[in-house]
């Protein structure tokens, strides 16, 4: 019987019970799927033999992806912050320019 705070998933035919908050439960399941697919991807390779194997090239292959991914946000948040500066910088330009005296 599964206790309020414990979630079942699957992975490769075997069956974890794993203590999660309930608002967290779509999320634990959700990640479970991935690594499913990604374990069953990797043994029906035929290149990696044994589930601990298999578990471990997985999780490299899924902290490669997410370390590509962290990478990415870091460069496309670099390049946003760059293209605030630069627009500060012409706000700042714009208004440091005295306006011309009009004749009144």
């Amino acid at each position: 019987m599964t206790q309020p705070n414990t979630v079942t998933v699957h992975i490769m035919d075997k069956e974890y019970c794993i203590s999660c908050p309930p608002e967290e439960r779509s999320n634990l399941e959700g990640a479970a799927r991935y690594l499913d697919s990604k374990m069953r991807e990797i043994r029906s390779s035929g290149k990696v033999i044994g589930a601990d194997r298999v578990a471990v090239m997985a999780a490299l292959n899924i902290t490669h992806e997410l370390l590509h991914k962290h990478d990415r946000l870091d460069a496309e948040a670099n390049s946003a912050r760059e293209h605030v500066r630069m627009l500060l910088e012409r706000v700042d330009s714009a208004l440091a320019v005295d306006p011309k005296p009009t004749g009144n």
